[in-house]
């Protein structure tokens, strides 16, 4: 296993496999990349567009190419020199239908599934009616209205049976079958034809043992017993057509008579319920609120066994190189898990995905670092202008009336979600609370109502997404204290009406100060589960609610990022690249994913706002005035308005196919006026409508592209800046799919469409003719991408040449500025490191403000201190020597510079 110098983020999906991937090999190997970066492979739901959907942990994805695919695919990437990286997915499972065999079992089986501890399920929830089911919310409306219509229906599939609702299937438990053939064997006895097998086989089902018995060895009887019987039931239709034709008229029968049906789902080990009542109810953990995602107990050694087998396998046998662990917060027990990884897989090369927020850093995991959030957020921080905050936010206010209080819409949002879609995760804590209080006499008397009160208090205060407190070993992390601490302490400060005695209970028990009885107690089981629920909590109020209400610089509102921190200094990049060089020098540094809220040219120019906060706030009214005659009823209102013209600012030109499709999302994510659980049509279609008229309309139009037209160049040398930090700080450098080139993409769905590779592979074949200041005096090749790929091509194939100057070993410091211009200018250097190596090898020159810059007369004296000898840029082919170097000459011909002792 070798560890990664750079990276290439692929989106696979149907359409786009295996084979696709190999016929690109080539191209990444020439652009500079040392491995491809493979989204999930493994076999998820049919038609899974990005492989988070797994149902299958054994399989390699069928519409992916299968293992033969995959096989061939490692060969292409073998031949061009090429490693791989595979992101996997241990967190949760897709659960569509009979594709996930563990959780057909599960449905199947309750509670005595052979599978029922590889799921994070509740099997004893304090409603009576739920114990021993999975609640199933997936009925588009009360479920005795859908049984009443007809729409559930039973089905026989061989020697088996399944429910159906429209594309649902589900299974049907053995034991509940005893009535259905039973009568199907009077019936025959009635028409003068006796089945005493049939009627045989139904007494052995009725009598097999209930799914309450969940003991090994009852599990393993109960689960052999019962595929005998399917499998005799099976072979008996077979050849017995009458008999066959006597159990589908009763079946026929049931469909027709509500009663007998519901009689029979009343015996199913799972409970059909309405969608809406999900968010109350749910009994087993997913991935955020997502029903169909349920998620693993991966820190059961059977499970990770199970779900990591073929992976690993990968790893020893040299097909992988290293692996991205998605949301590892998710997990019960990061730590132990990753720690298992890296024994099991010989140490290889592992990112997390992880959110750090202010203050907060990665803790001494077995791992190389993050999937790059950090570095995107510090990248982006310094590209914008702190001074044109309070510009901005009065323009923003004014024209929305909202409030630029982002830590109290945090707030107002979490404990939206705490009493909305994450409510059923509230009470499972709650009643974890109330037994823990149970046994300590002290707080027996405090009601489960206060009791959920402080726990969606507590989590509505954490300023981060989880803590590590490990209970099952009896392990509190000092940083863990004091982020507990210092949410109970504002709790108490924002409700000061909250129970101080109790409050404190909490804490205590949320860092092990109350004696825990054992790993298996409630007060152990709380904590873990509290952490495990506070993430959930901030992605949902943050990313996918705050980021689109807090609008008033969109490049902000990024994953990872802060829409409360408007501009970073440069001193506050070099001590971030300097902390991961020393603590994760491998760690990855990414600028877009495919999570990404904007694609990271959008948000380059974007940032250009800052320097122009005025200007901005009197056209948004200029344009609202023009466009009033576009609104639908008075729809939509001035927020989703304000973050239409920055994204068509932004992404222009933008189509209005995509840009109707991206505040459809953007306000249903808001959850203002419409969501997708609740939404509200009239808005919805004003927003298209609106945003479609607007798109159409040419008079705006013409003024948005004319207000657009001067900020294009200065928004590629923002691109250009980015990118050049993305591949020479450091860590692991990681380009995601097509964003080599200008690239105006917005949020998934539309960061994941189709790339055009063979318009990459003859642009980069031009890079021969051609250097960057070359491309960057063409217009034509500046409109085609050109500047940005040399760019590209050039840092990625400095580090395959050097890897020492930017791997773990690598040295890196920030380089001296003077002038008139000095704080538009970041500047450093990366060196071999370690003793009696040079100092220096290369240097990286960029600049950051562009429109401030041209404003003030441009770089003047402005010189940046670079170590001695002769530099020679990558970018133009131009050379310096060391020592005070006018910024001006070295970025004459080029916007950014690449400076180089070779």
């Amino acid at each position: 296993m070798v560890t990664p110098l750079s990276t290439y983020r692929l989106q696979l999906r149907p359409g786009f496999g295996f084979d696709e991937t190999s016929a690109v090999a080539d191209y990444l190997a020439d652009l500079g990349v040392t491995h491809a970066y493979l989204s999930p492979i493994l076999q998820a739901a049919p038609g899974s567009t990005h492989g988070y959907d797994v149902v299958d942990h054994s399989k390699v994805n069928e519409e992916l190419g299968g293992e033969a695919g995959f096989d061939r695919l490692g060969q292409a990437l073998g031949r061009a020199g090429l490693g791989v990286v595979l992101d996997i997915v241990p967190n949760h499972m897709s659960i569509p239908g009979p594709q996930n065999r563990w959780w057909w079992d599960v449905l199947e089986n309750g509670p005595a599934s052979v599978y029922a501890s590889y799921f994070d399920v509740d099997w004893r929830p304090p409603e009576a009616k739920l114990r021993n089911t999975v609640l199933m919310p997936i009925l588009g409306d009360h479920y005795g209205r859908v049984l009443e219509a007809g729409d559930i229906s039973l089905v026989r599939v061989g020697g088996r049976f399944e429910l159906r609702y429209f594309d649902h299937r589900l299974p049907v438990a053995p034991p509940s079958l005893d009535a259905l053939l039973a009568a199907a064997a009077a019936a025959r006895g009635a028409g003068g034809s006796p089945s005493d097998e049939l009627e045989s086989l139904a007494s052995a089902f009725g009598h097999l043992p209930p799914a309450t018995a969940v003991d090994t060895e009852s599990v393993r009887e109960r689960h052999r017993d019962k595929e005998i019987l399917a499998d005799r039931l099976g072979h008996m239709l077979e050849v017995q057509p009458d008999v066959a034709s006597a159990v589908d008229a009763e079946v026929e029968n049931l469909n027709r008579d509500t009663d007998r049906l519901d009689a029979l789902l009343e015996r199913q080990n799972y409970r059909l319920a309405f969608w809406r009542v999900a968010g109350a109810e749910l009994d087993y953990r997913r991935f955020f609120d997502i029903t169909t995602l349920v998620g693993l107990r991966v820190e059961d050694p059977q499970v990770f066994a199970d779900t990591h087998r073929l992976v690993l396998g990968w790893l020893a046998e040299g097909r992988l190189d290293g692996l991205r662990i998605d949301h590892v917060d998710g997990l019960r027990d990061p730590l132990g898990y990753l720690a298992r990884v890296d024994e099991a897989s010989d140490g290889c090369w592992v990112v997390v995905e992880k959110i750090l927020e202010a203050g907060e850093h990665l803790r001494a995991w077995p791992c190389a670092g993050t999937t790059g959030y950090e570095a995107l957020a510090s990248i982006g921080a310094v590209l914008v202008d702190a001074r044109g905050e309070p510009g901005l936010t009065a323009a923003w206010e004014s024209f929305t009336g909202g409030t630029a209080d982002v830590d109290h819409a945090v707030y107002d949002s979490k404990r939206a979600v705490l009493r909305g879609p994450l409510a059923a995760d509230v009470a499972r804590l709650t009643e974890l609370l109330v037994a823990v209080c149970e046994r300590h006499r002290r707080y027996r008397d405090y009601t489960r109502r206060e009791q959920r009160a402080v726990l969606e208090e507590v989590m509505a205060c954490f300023s981060v997404y989880r803590t590590y407190v490990d209970a099952d070993r009896g392990v509190a992390d000092p940083d863990d204290v004091a982020w507990v601490e210092a949410a109970t302490a504002l709790a108490a400060e924002r409700r000061p009406g909250i129970d101080a005695d109790l409050l404190g209970f909490l804490a205590g028990l949320l860092v092990l100060r109350v004696p825990c009885d054992g790993p298996a107690g409630p007060e152990a089981e709380l904590v873990m589960r509290f952490q495990q629920t506070t993430g959930p909590v901030m992605a949902k109020a943050v990313e996918d609610t705050v980021f689109y209400t807090q609008t008033r610089l969109a490049s902000l509102n990024e994953v990872g990022g802060d829409a409360g921190r408007f501009g970073g200094e440069v001193a506050d990049l070099h001590a971030g690249n300097a902390e991961r060089q020393a603590r994760f020098p491998t760690s990855m540094v990414t600028t877009s994913t495919h999570d990404t809220k904007r694609s990271e040219d959008v948000r380059a120019r974007l940032a250009l706002l800052s320097e122009v906060p005025e200007r901005f706030g009197e056209l948004c009214r200029r344009w609202s005035a023009v466009n009033e005659q576009h609104r639908v009823n008075g729809l939509p209102g001035p927020d989703a308005e304000w973050l239409l013209y920055q994204t068509l600012v932004g992404a222009w030109p933008l189509d209005a196919d995509r840009a109707a499709a991206y505040m459809t999302k953007a306000t249903k994510e808001a959850k203002v006026h419409t969501s997708w659980t609740e939404p509200d049509a009239d808005y919805d279609e004003a927003v298209v409508a609106f945003t479609r008229a607007v798109c159409g309309d040419a008079v705006f139009q013409s003024d948005l592209a004319a207000f657009v037209a001067p900020l294009v160049r200065p928004g590629w040398v923002n691109a250009l800046t980015q990118t050049l930090l993305r591949l020479t700080v450091p860590g692991v450098a990681d380009t995601y799919q097509g964003q080599e080139l200008w690239d105006l993409s917005l949020v998934d769905p539309d960061n994941r469409r189709p790339v055009d590779f063979d318009r990459r592979r003859q642009l980069l074949a031009s890079l021969a003719e051609h250097t960057a200041a070359d491309a960057w005096a063409d217009a034509d090749l500046v409109a085609a991408g050109l500047p940005k790929l040399a760019v590209t091509a050039a840092g990625l194939r400095l580090r395959r040449r050097h890897p020492d100057w930017f791997g773990a070993a690598g040295g890196y410091a920030g380089l001296a500025t003077l002038g008139a211009a000095a704080d538009h200018v970041v500047a450093f250097t990366r060196s071999p490191g370690g003793p009696g190596t040079p100092p220096a090898r290369c240097a990286v020159v960029v600049p950051r403000l562009p429109l401030s810059l041209e404003e003030a007369g441009g770089w003047k004296d402005t010189v940046v201190e670079l170590p001695e000898g002769t530099w020679t840029n990558a970018l133009d082919a131009t050379s310096c020597s060391g020592g005070e170097a006018a910024v001006n000459d070295l970025l004459g011909a080029f916007p950014v510079a690449l400076l180089v002792q070779e």
